[in-house]
């Protein structure tokens, strides 16, 4: 059954879809009906799911699920899969190529190939305080508070200069 984001409890399980590029407004109104149809839907063994979903920055979609009443199954996440390849297949977006990063800088959304980061630090384009996205947060709490972050407290840390850490 389909619930309001905000109303889900911090500990509901999240995962997050980062888009290739941005949606246009009316690719975000066709995620959104599809969305709530499937979470409206959505089932574990026969149970209904409390779900929702939030579009954020055009970029991303964010599933969470509160299994307090019904866990999430690996049947029922194989269904969640197929229908976020159904939207990425129906709009032409990619939603699940982990080799691209997203940095947030000048107030929009920045996707590069993992294999240019380290220039992109080496030339001063993103530092340690340029904000990136934890995709990995498991639920909605660590997604409110974690979800965001600088890039010296993330894995990508190891491609700054040296000198770029503060200490």
């Amino acid at each position: 059954m389909y619930v309001p984001f905000n109303e889900l409890p911090g500990y509901s399980r999240v995962w997050i879809y980062q888009s290739d590029r941005r949606f246009s407004p009316n690719e975000e109104i066709t995620i959104s009906e599809e969305l709530n149809d499937f979470c409206t839907k959505w089932v574990a063994h026969g149970n209904p799911l409390k779900a929702s979903f939030r579009i954020e920055f055009n970029h991303f979609i964010i599933l969470a699920v509160d299994e307090t009443a019904a866990g999430a199954s690996g049947c029922s996440i194989d269904g969640s899969v197929r229908t976020l390849k159904g939207i990425g297949a129906e709009l032409g977006i990619e939603l699940f190529d982990r080799t691209k990063i997203a940095f947030f800088t000048e107030g929009r959304i920045n996707i590069h190939p993992i294999k240019d980061i380290n220039a992109l630090f080496q030339s001063g384009t993103f530092s340690a305080s340029t904000i990136t996205f934890n995709n990995l947060v498991a639920d909605k709490s660590n997604f409110d508070t974690q979800w965001k972050t600088p890039v010296e407290k993330t894995w990508l840390a190891k491609y700054l200069p040296k000198n770029a850490l503060s200490a």
